[in-house]
Order: structure tokens, then sequence, then C-alpha cells
């Protein structure tokens, strides 16, 4: 498939990419790494008349350590971010989620900013990072503002941006070296999850996320409060679809997928909650 015709202006700061929004307003979208746009404009699903190429600020690509929490620039790659020694120690569930993220290709290019402006249920990370109440900086004609992982995602491919604001920072809580366990049910290895489970362990309390059960990316509430509840592994997993929508596609049913999220959300509490 060949995308429809655009304009294609390359950035040299972040100044730039936001007056490029303010021109051209819902007619643009950034370009970072294209892992999650250009399959959309060859599908024509999206169609953009200019392309801001923000893939070249280094300044927005980073890993650093801020006292009370990790900041990660919007343009830190995936590769960056399994191969991390700081989030080994800090954040290891998120340096090992990223190490899941499609293949070799996808990682190498594709950016964490990119992922959550997406705003793809089906995406591996922004589960994790609203399992971890992430905080996301944003940027735009009217200044930054700092948004809770909680809110963020409004519903399939929506978020809070505005179509004048860029995405810059991910503020993560630091989390440890804790155990951590991601299983996903996908039909390649490089696919999106027909349905994904997340359990780890932060701040004395378990944390469950699940992916591709709804229109945004779902922190498992029920299963959390039957294991504080003194819940079985088991009993807790039994409580995975509830509060979910799960979607109806090619790929699955909503019942199996709700099926599949009790499945995999007991493997993963047995991994990393012993």
């Amino acid at each position: 498939m060949i995308p429809a015709s655009f304009e294609y202006i390359r950035v040299d700061s972040t100044e730039q990419v936001i007056a490029g929004l303010a021109e051209y307003g819902d007619e643009a979208k950034i370009l970072a790494g294209g892992m999650s746009l250009i399959p959309l404009m060859k599908l024509r699903l999206a169609t953009p008349t200019v392309l801001l190429d923000a893939g070249r600020l280094d300044d927005l690509s980073y890993i650093s350590d801020k006292g009370d929490y990790l900041a990660l620039g919007a343009l830190t790659r995936h590769r960056d971010l399994e191969t991390s020694d700081l989030l080994a120690k800090e954040c290891a569930v998120l340096r090992g989620v990223a190490a899941e993220v499609g293949d070799n290709q996808v990682r190498h290019r594709g950016t964490i900013g990119g992922s959550v402006a997406h705003g793809d249920p089906a995406s591996d990370l922004p589960a994790v990072l609203v399992a971890l109440e992430a905080e996301f900086v944003v940027e735009g004609p009217s200044g930054s503002r700092t948004l809770a992982s909680a809110n963020f995602f409004k519903g399939f491919l929506e978020t809070e941006l505005s179509e004048t604001e860029m995405l810059t920072e991910i503020r993560v809580p630091k989390t440890g070296a804790t155990n951590w366990s991601y299983h996903k049910f996908n039909r390649r290895a490089q696919d999106w999850a027909i349905v994904g489970a997340l359990a780890f362990r932060a701040q004395d309390s378990s944390r469950v996320a699940l992916v591709n059960m709804g229109s945004v990316p779902i922190r498992a509430t029920a299963v959390e409060q039957a294991l504080a509840s003194g819940a079985s592994h088991a009993e807790a997993a039994d409580q995975a679809a509830v509060g979910t929508e799960a979607p109806e596609d090619s790929n699955a049913s909503s019942a199996y997928r709700e099926h599949l999220s009790r499945v995999l959300v007991k493997r993963a509490l047995d991994e990393a909650l012993v």
C-alpha cells in the first residue's frame, strides 16, 4: 500500500515541532520512529498532509535519574530501554517489557513517546506505564503540563494530547529490580498482542495490567483488590476480565479474550509474585 501524498518537514528542535503543529493543526503528524504511524498511512487510516520529522532530536533521547523518579525522553528508542543498566537497577519491569515490543527492527526504530502518543491498547508499553502510575510531560504553544497516565488514554488511538501538543518526557517511579512477569498471546512474536497480562510488585502493592482488553490500556484493579484481600493467585486471576470491554475482531472473540486474560494473569502472578 502507498500512503497519500504529504509534505515532509525535518525539524531541528522541539520549538519547531510545536510551531509546525500550531501552523498546520490536525493536518500534521509527528514522525519519530514511524513504527506506528507509517503502517496507518499505508492503509490510508491516517492521511496527514504534513509530516514533521522529529526523529533526530537527540535532546529528547535519554534515561535520567532524577532522584525520586526516572525521566525518559520521548524519543528514547525501545532498544535503549531494553539495554539500560539504570532501568535494570531502578525499574526492571519497564526494561523487561520494552524487550517484548515487536521485533528487532521495531525496537531499534520505535520510540517510547511514539508508542504512548499513538494510544493503541494493543501496545505493550502503555499498559506498564499505566500500572507504574507514570506521568507524561507535554509541551504546546501555551507551555508545558504534566498529565497522569491514568487519565491520558481516552479511547482507541485517542489521548489527552491536543493537536498542537507534543509529548516530550515520561516520568516513572523507581520500583527497583523487583520481580515482574509479562505474558502475551499472539500469532507471531512480532505481532500485536491478542491479549497481554503484566504483574509486578511496587511500593508494597501488587500491580496488574492488561493489554488489548478494551479501548485503552487497563489497570486490572479487580485482580489487585483480590490479592490485597488475601485471595490466591487463581482466585485473583478469575477477576481479570471484570470491568473490561474486550474487543471482538478477526483474531478473537470477546469471550476468548476474557478467557485468555484469566489464563495469562494467573501465569504472570505465579511468576512475579512468589
